[in-house]
């Protein structure tokens, strides 16, 4: 049997293998990030929802009037909502403050986590309904309540 010629063998020693960073998969995600995509997805699911990104930061609107102004700083989880029933109640959470720029004035709060923290999601969720109904127009108000009692379900 023939003998296969050797390969030349190189004087370069092989580079050491690259580290490469893990794909980032949702469980790979801060708690605050996960809070935010899950909360992002509630709110657009609100009827004619829609997301836009004004001034830079994320905001969902109905129709033309802003509901949910949220967004990631520093990794930590930002969220703006207008509560004219329970906004009292939730300023005395100690994440919770008046949302600047004279909007807490007319109801509107601001709840800020750390990218660590675990945001109380059903929580907040129950803040973006409420915002949603202050807002949104009577009429989608009322279309939501009936397809809520249509599923069965009650309506706030």
């Amino acid at each position: 049997m023939p003998s296969r010629p050797r390969a030349a063998r190189s004087r370069k020693t092989a580079a050491p293998a690259r580290r490469t960073r893990p794909a980032r998969t949702p469980a790979a995600r801060t708690p605050a990030a996960r809070a935010e995509a899950e909360l992002r997805a509630f709110a657009l699911g609100y009827p004619e929802a829609r997301e836009e990104f004004p001034w830079g930061e994320r905001v969902v609107k109905v129709r033309t009037k802003v509901f949910v102004f949220m967004g990631m700083s520093d990794g930590g989880l930002g969220l703006s909502v207008k509560l004219p029933r329970t906004g009292s109640v939730a300023l005395l959470l100690p994440f919770a403050q008046p949302t600047g720029y004279g909007l807490g004035k007319s109801g509107w709060v601001t709840a800020r986590f750390a990218r660590s923290e675990n945001p109380p999601v059903d929580m907040l969720r129950e803040w973006i309904d409420e915002s949603y109904r202050a807002v949104a127009p009577k009429k989608l108000v009322a279309a939501l309540a009936g397809a809520l009692r249509s599923q069965g379900l009650p309506s706030p």
